[in-house]
């Protein structure tokens, strides 16, 4: 994806997440993995009002060339870009939400994962999702705690796109803003799935170790 297409697809991607409730007034932020450097949305900008002349330039030493200020997050996707692509090197694109239904999960005491194999879908096009204990917004500790879980389940075999942020959102990446937007819709939906569920009374019944290894069998499932 060259630069010119990379600045339409983020403004893109914004603007349809938050039309459809996925982002907030000016919460979260979407970066691009170019081949010299980084996209990445303006601090305190809206990513329903997006211009693509004015996001954040970067180059490949996070020095900013063109554009208004980067976001602060630019450090945690870097780390991101970083540990991911050891084992996928087309990430390109990381998208940052507060996703109600995801932030809402981690308002009680979780594990250390934030969901179960609660859906086929969530098991193929998601995968596990590792809590990171509450940090500041922009906290280099935050950053290094995403890198380390990254690194601990590819290593193990079982390489991730997502990571949640204790009280703040999301954090998924794939080759393309569509393609993590996917996975960012697909993540938030199964966390409303799981509220819904448990307000019933008992907490739903994950998927079975059998089912789940049809799932890698059939359509290779990163669970």
């Amino acid at each position: 994806m060259n630069e010119h297409r990379a600045r339409d697809e983020i403004c893109r991607v914004g603007r349809s997440l938050f039309e459809r409730g996925y982002v907030h007034a000016t919460a979260g932020n979407i970066s691009v993995r170019l081949d010299d450097g980084f996209l990445i949305t303006p601090t305190d900008a809206c990513l329903g009002f997006l211009d693509p002349a004015r996001l954040a330039r970067l180059d490949g030493s996070l020095r900013q060339t063109h554009g208004d200020r980067a976001s602060k997050t630019m450090a945690l996707h870097a780390r991101i870009y970083g540990a991911a692509s050891a084992f996928d090197a087309g990430t390109r694109c990381v998208i940052h939400t507060h996703s109600t239904h995801c932030v809402a999960l981690t308002l009680r005491e979780t594990g250390g994962e934030l969901l179960p194999a609660l859906t086929p879908y969530f098991v193929m096009k998601v995968g596990r999702v590792p809590v990171i204990r509450y940090h500041r917004p922009g906290a280099p500790e935050a950053a290094a705690q995403v890198a380390e879980a990254i690194e601990r389940y590819g290593a193990a075999g079982t390489p991730i796109r997502a990571v949640m942020l204790e009280r703040l959102g999301p954090n998924v990446w794939h080759d393309t803003p569509a393609a993590a937007m996917a996975v960012l819709e697909e993540l938030e939906e199964t966390a409303r799935l799981w509220a819904l569920a448990r307000a019933g009374g008992d907490p739903p019944k994950p998927l079975g170790e059998a089912e789940i290894n049809e799932l890698r069998r059939s359509f290779g499932a990163r669970w």
